[in-house]
């Protein structure tokens, strides 16, 4: 009962109850922007107030990680997992319930910032459990499967929060209480090792990180908003550096440190995790971009647009599980390399076919785009957390998180100016063509150029040359995606290594006693972690 065909239901359980775990952040990441006008005109909230019910949640997210993996380390991993679930399915259930009136922006706004700590410290566990659970030779499947979920989930969310605002708009926050009791069911059900050491928490580190990321990813998100010339931008974003600089200095002369800096001595981890940052830069984007496109130059609702990210994930579910097998078979270069080539590809063909206003001219290429970015993503980050010490996962975990966050954070930042310069270019140049005079055409582009569409799914409305320019804007976005995934490709061909990861013996029993273990409580502390 102890051979691995015994091990697998154990682990595939573990796996499933994970799944469900981090669905609700993924959902959430997306599930709001669907809802947004409805929960503005229900609670009457300000533009600004609407904003941050939205950056409340990504900043606890992109702040939280690090903290949260260093601290499912110390504590444990399921029980983080189960503490991450609760908070998040509480702090949902609050959010449902706010109440009208004049507490209802601050209302929503700590809710969503409590739901992002909650996603904070659940996802680095739990991802950490998986990795614990299946011997290095199975992670590249598992992980596959794990991003493949998460990232078909971050698609559905618009279309599940289309079909649940029909109903009420509070029903996209309760919609996370009923898949937190299935992920606490499960996760008691498998009893993943509760693996832990006992160290004390980096109280200084944690000081400067938070506020550091926070500051730096803020900087990022309000670019688009305030604009460059805003000194508020600089004064984030150096203030935020200026913290991260001192907080790795301090790291190195910590002794128990909330991030361990030897783990970037590693240069395969160090690696996929520029990797990562350069390749999130794009990825997350897409979603945004995708629904715009649909919405501003092809009139196409809400609900329309949202089944366009379907394609996308279509061809990245599928070459995750392709990316997943060859990260066992062959290693992580070959399937990180080939898919940032093959993402490039996708985005440029896609660019170049935009100014068509035709959504069966760019279906393949959206397919195509996904595909790239299914085969390495979930590979990329499965490398990652192969190279750190058995008892180092959640910590690794919450750096792989924390980079993503950032490069996502940043491509928006450098995407968005793209889009809303080319953008007020074009309109300005477009309504001069039409008889407006320049100062009034330059008004007017500059009030029009924002980054959302119409959504009225009524094309026929907008003048045809308005819905090219926002084409115009999107392409040149695309192509510098299709830039970025280039880069990604480059330091992926250079940096990396070939050739399958192996593990020693002591660790696969260890891999193997996580699962043969699923029903067996917790692990004893572990004062000094597996070196790989």
């Amino acid at each position: 009962m102890n051979g691995p065909a015994a091990l697998a239901p154990a682990r595939r359980l573990i796996l499933a109850a994970m799944i469900f775990a981090v669905a609700m952040t993924f959902i959430d990441q997306t599930i709001v922007s669907i809802a947004a006008p409805k929960i503005q005109s229900e609670l009457s909230l300000t533009a600004t107030g609407l904003q941050w019910v939205v950056n409340a949640y990504l900043l606890a997210l992109a702040a939280l990680f690090a903290f949260g993996g260093r601290l499912a380390d110390m504590v444990g991993h399921r029980r983080m997992v189960v503490i991450g679930v609760i908070v998040f399915a509480a702090a949902s259930a609050l959010c449902g319930l706010t109440p009208k009136g004049g507490a209802a922006e601050a209302w929503l706004i700590a809710f969503r910032a409590v739901q992002g700590a909650g996603g904070a410290i659940m996802y680095p566990a739990a991802l950490a459990i998986v990795v614990d659970a299946f011997p290095m030779r199975e992670r590249g499947k598992a992980l596959a499967l794990f991003f493949g979920v998460a990232g078909g989930l971050t698609a559905i969310g618009p279309i599940l929060g289309g079909l649940l605002t029909e109903w009420t708009w509070r029903a996209i926050f309760w919609v996370n209480v009923p898949v937190a009791a299935v992920a606490l069911v499960l996760t008691a059900k498998a009893k993943p090792v509760d693996r832990h050491r006992r160290e004390p928490m980096d109280y200084r580190g944690l000081a400067l990180l938070v506020p550091g990321v926070g500051l730096s990813v803020f900087g990022f998100q309000q670019s688009g908003v305030w604009g460059w010339h805003n000194p508020g931008i600089w004064i984030c974003l150096a203030a935020g550096a200026a913290l991260l600089a001192v907080f790795t200095r301090v790291q190195r002369h910590t002794r128990s440190p909330l991030i361990h800096m030897e783990l970037f001595a590693n240069r395969a981890f160090l690696a996929q995790n520029v990797v990562l940052a350069v390749a999130m830069a794009a990825f997350i984007p897409t979603f945004f971009f995708i629904s715009l496109y649909a919405e501003a130059s092809l009139g196409e609702d809400a609900d329309q647009a949202s089944l366009d990210l379907l394609y996308f994930f279509l061809g990245f579910v599928v070459a995750a599980q392709i990316g997943g097998a060859l990260l066992d078979r062959r290693g992580a270069k070959r399937p990180v390399v080939l898919g940032c080539l093959i993402a490039a590809v996708g985005y440029f063909l896609w660019a170049s076919q935009v100014t068509q206003l035709s959504d069966s001219d760019i279906t393949w290429f959206v397919i195509v785009a996904g595909a790239g970015m299914g085969l390495m993503l979930g590979q990329a980050n499965t490398d990652a957390l192969n190279r750190a010490p058995r008892m180092k996962y959640g910590e690794a975990t919450g750096i792989t998180q924390t980079v993503r966050n950032y490069g996502s954070s940043l491509g928006f930042a450098i995407l968005g100016t793209i889009f809303t310069t080319v953008l007020r270019n074009r309109l300005t140049a477009s309504l001069i063509a039409h008889g407006v005079p320049r100062a009034q055409a330059m008004h007017q582009a500059a009030k029009t150029s924002g980054l959302t569409g119409n959504g009225s799914g009524t094309s026929g409305a907008v003048p045809r040359y308005v819905r090219l320019d926002y084409a115009d804007a999107i392409c040149s976005v695309l192509y510098t995606m299709a830039g970025i995934m280039v880069l990604a490709f480059v330091i992926a061909l250079f940096a990396l290594r070939g050739g399958v990861q192996t593990e020693t013996a002591d660790e696969a029993e260890q891999a193997a006693s996580s699962a043969r273990d699923g029903g067996g409580g917790d692990q004893p502390p572990t004062h000094a972690p597996v070196e790989q």
